[in-house]
């Protein structure tokens, strides 16, 4: 019998608990940085040095951090259904919890790219620096989806969240679009897990079951529930 298919819409929530901030967590300011600053075409103009610091620092925390249990969570569910991860973040935390499906709809931080050419993509692990020069001849820059930027991977994660038989979103406000759109993609029926310390004051679709906890212990329930319900383990 095949795996029914589970996919994890995840945002900022859930790598919080690895010690990774947002810029939602200080009144728009990320580890001290105005986000137009720093996460705009605009900016890169203006002060690519500020931008590459910026990320370089982001990597830099990325690298320290480890997964949560609500990562190892998520990578245990492959076991029992077809699991893909869809995620805001651009840390890696997922894959490096185990989890081997896993779709960046932001981008990711140990990549970066051409400003020209959004294909040429090299993976880094180090700092990236002024005069870091793609194939192409131009500057490498962080390979991340800034404000203000479209979001390429959306053409992917829509069928994939069209196909769920179940659906689950895990620590994000649901207003920062398009990837908020997503759940409105889930099919009429399908259920609906939203895992959140505070559940978004949004329309969410039927059923849904709230989970209001943080990531760690909302995936430690989740499992739980899944099991029982879906598994009559």
């Amino acid at each position: 019998m095949s795996k029914q298919k589970l996919v994890v819409l995840s945002g900022a929530g859930i790598s919080a608990e690895s010690g990774l901030k947002t810029f939602r967590d200080s009144d728009g300011l990320w580890e001290g940085y105005d986000i137009s600053e720093v996460a705009t075409p605009t900016a890169w103009k203006r002060n690519p040095a500020l931008v590459l610091q910026f990320y370089n620092e982001r990597r830099r925390n990325v690298a320290e951090a480890r997964p949560n249990t609500a990562h190892y969570g998520l990578a245990e569910l492959e076991q029992y259904f077809d699991v893909t991860i869809i995620t805001q973040n651009i840390d890696d935390l997922h894959e490096r919890a185990g989890s081997s499906n896993v779709l960046h709809l932001h981008g990711e931080i140990f990549k970066m790219r051409s400003e020209k050419n959004e294909h040429l993509i090299k993976e880094i692990r180090g700092d990236i620096h002024l005069g870091d020069l793609a194939e192409d001849g131009h500057q490498y820059r962080p390979h991340v989806v800034w404000f203000e930027e479209p979001v390429p991977m959306m053409e992917k994660a829509i069928p994939i969240v069209k196909q769920a038989d179940i659906f689950v979103v895990i620590g994000t406000s649901l207003v920062v679009y398009p990837a908020a759109g997503l759940i409105y993609y889930v099919r009429p029926g399908v259920p609906v897990f939203v895992i959140d310390k505070k559940i978004p004051y949004v329309s969410l679709p039927d059923p849904i079951t709230p989970i209001e906890k943080s990531a760690t212990e909302g995936v430690a329930e989740l499992k739980k529930i899944l099991m029982e319900k879906y598994l009559s383990l």
